[in-house]
């Protein structure tokens, strides 16, 4: 590991005070500041309270008049809970103590509600509090409680090209629904954000020296040259913004998405992105397998000549931040090592397929992906 010029206590133990200022810039030039960052940064790098009375019950009677077990799956970063009703249902409960939570809560929640009649995809239902508000709030505490998707995530299925395509068509079909919506709280700090990118290279430090920490200095360095100055002329909308394995379920309705969290306003063509950048897997095919999620996202929402100019860069880049902030998090807090770096063995691979790809031969790629028809059955 390198030398940390980075000093995560330093830099990111408290919010710095011009952040609000941020927000009054353009949407795209408000997450590119340094405010927005540290912000951003910040909340990833605080460790969750794990001494916080698990008093989901309590919550889940006085704000939506239900009863049920109760089980904490994760805490990291919000309090996520599964609440089996006795009459068999299976809710999702988010709760948290933190301030910066309300905003993330009230975005999510109002995602929730936007997409509740949209068609294509499956997404939770929002479960209105016994009032009629998408979410509660109280002192010291805020949250939200939706139904549970029932399906199988898309990490623990065959990526077959059929399943690949139809899970970029549903993306598709997510990102028509959320360009229809104005929400609240979507200009939030994120550190996920793509404004962020050019500075995460400052997480260096924690990458192992070799061949991954080269890639990666390569892919951002090609971000920052080529891409961030050429981002403020895509199209940009409410995204879901991490639309990985992990979140995307497999069901009898066909592909839902789930965890809204790092939800934002971005380029639109940052959540194809993401999704490709998860499933470059095969290193026979030029864009590593994720040709079919490209074509089936291209089939109900055609890119544009500047998005297939960008996607590859993109997809390196993501795979990049990915790795940065992990390996970053993963130093912060060693016992949340393993859940932490779930994702970066698969982003350091799909990265070291993507790499000879230049910018001419990347974008033939994904526009020869784009006209691809839907595998057959």
């Amino acid at each position: 590991m390198g030398d940390r010029g980075f000093d995560a206590d330093r830099d990111f133990g408290r919010l710095s005070s011009p952040a609000a200022a941020a927000f009054r810039q353009p949407p795209h030039a408000a997450a590119s500041t340094e405010a927005f960052f540290r912000a951003a940064a910040a909340i990833l790098s605080t460790p969750p309270d794990l001494s916080e009375p698990d008093i989901s019950a309590t919550l889940l009677k006085r704000h939506y008049g239900l009863e049920g077990s109760i089980a904490v799956l994760s805490s990291e970063v919000e309090r996520t809970a599964e609440v089996s009703l006795l009459d068999g249902r299976r809710l999702i409960l988010k709760t948290s103590a933190r301030r910066e939570a309300i905003d993330s809560f009230r975005f999510q929640s109002a995602a929730l509600a936007a997409l509740q009649n949209s068609a294509g995809f499956v997404a939770p239902t929002l479960i209105r509090t016994s009032g009629g508000a998408l979410m509660f709030e109280e002192e010291g505490i805020s949250g939200y409680l939706q139904t549970r998707i029932e399906g199988i995530s898309l990490h623990k299925e065959t990526p077959t090209p059929g399943l690949l395509f139809r899970t970029g068509s549903a993306l598709g079909r997510l990102d028509m629904a959320l360009g229809q919506v104005n929400l609240p709280s979507a200009k939030r700090p994120i550190l996920w954000h793509i404004g962020c990118w050019s500075r995460l290279m400052e997480l260096e430090g924690y990458l192992p020296a070799g061949s991954v920490a080269e890639s990666v200095g390569a892919a951002m360095a090609e971000y920052m040259r080529i891409i961030e100055p050429q981002i403020q002329n895509l199209d940009w909308q409410v995204t879901h913004n991490d639309p990985s394995p992990f979140n995307t379920i497999v069901t009898s309705d066909g592909l839902g998405f789930i965890d809204f969290g790092d939800g934002s306003w971005s380029p639109r063509i940052q959540d194809l992105a993401i999704a490709a950048s998860h499933v470059v897997t095969d290193p026979t095919l030029p864009l590593g397998g994720a040709e079919h999620l490209i074509a089936g996202y291209a089939a109900v929402v055609p890119l544009s000549a500047l998005e297939a100019k960008l996607l590859v860069g993109l997809m390196r880049a993501r795979q990049s931040a990915l790795i940065l902030v992990n390996y970053w998090r993963s130093y912060l807090f060693p016992a949340d090592a393993e859940y932490i770096k779930k994702n970066v063995a698969r982003a350091e691979r799909g990265l070291s397929i993507l790499a000879p790809l230049s910018t001419a031969s990347g974008e033939a790629a994904v526009l020869s992906a784009a006209s691809k028809p839907s595998p057959k059955p």
